[in-house]
């Protein structure tokens, strides 16, 4: 299985940090944010990335080369202007190959294990939910009986981390910006969706503080 981790975006709410240094590269716990993404992929056994990038992306691939410090094979998908997650994804869709991918949120912390995703037959998505944080309480999707649905009582949030079929962007053409929740939604009204609640470690990292504080915690933890 191939992976993608998105680092397209501009990092606005992390200026003035990301001014100079696109938000994949700054650095927690002692390297650069993206670099844990990688490692914990090769861990998993996902040699093959991909790494797409837009603001500051010359840095991104002057930094991770082609992967081979970490035992991966990395390519990139370089956007003009950023794509959105569903445009960023379909732009990659040449890279990623025929069968299903993981995608991996590139501003997320986790100990999310991705050896042990997979797509069940007949879904076109299976995400990873975690529980609400403070900062986005309401959630956004519901969970029962491993099936992701739009419309529920209690909601999860969706941790960025999910494994999907490429048929689910066909309707997304190369080099057109488009978000990744309708593409879902859309998919849900057909029980195309499923997943499953990770209760273990996974952080957002959309603020200074939050950077700030992570890598207080990874620095301090032993």
């Amino acid at each position: 299985m191939r992976a993608m981790i998105l680092a397209a975006g501009r990092g606005e709410r992390m200026r003035p940090l990301t001014d100079h240094t696109p938000k994949p590269l700054l650095p927690v716990g002692g390297k650069p944010l993206i670099v844990w993404h990688i490692e914990r992929l090769a861990k998993a056994g996902i040699s093959e990335l991909v790494i797409n990038h837009a603001h500051l992306g010359q840095q991104i691939e002057a930094a991770l080369g082609d992967g081979r410090q970490w035992q991966v094979q990395i390519r990139y998908s370089a956007e003009s202007t950023a794509l959105e997650t569903a445009g960023g994804i379909a732009n990659a869709l040449p890279l990623l190959g025929e069968q299903p991918f993981v995608v991996v949120n590139g501003d997320v912390f986790t100990d999310i294990d991705c050896a042990t995703l997979a797509l069940p037959a007949g879904k076109l998505a299976h995400l990873v939910m975690v529980d609400n944080p403070a900062q986005h309480a309401a959630g956004d999707f519901g969970l029962e009986h491993g099936v992701v649905l739009d419309v529920a009582t209690d909601k999860l949030t969706f941790s960025g981390v999910g494994v999907y079929d490429p048929a689910l962007f066909a309707s997304v053409q190369r080099g057109q910006a488009a978000k990744l929740a309708p593409l879902l939604r859309a998919a849900m009204q057909q029980q195309q969706v499923s997943g499953q609640h990770h209760r273990g470690m996974w952080h957002d990292i959309g603020t200074p503080e939050r950077l700030e504080q992570l890598d207080h915690w990874l620095r301090t933890k032993n």
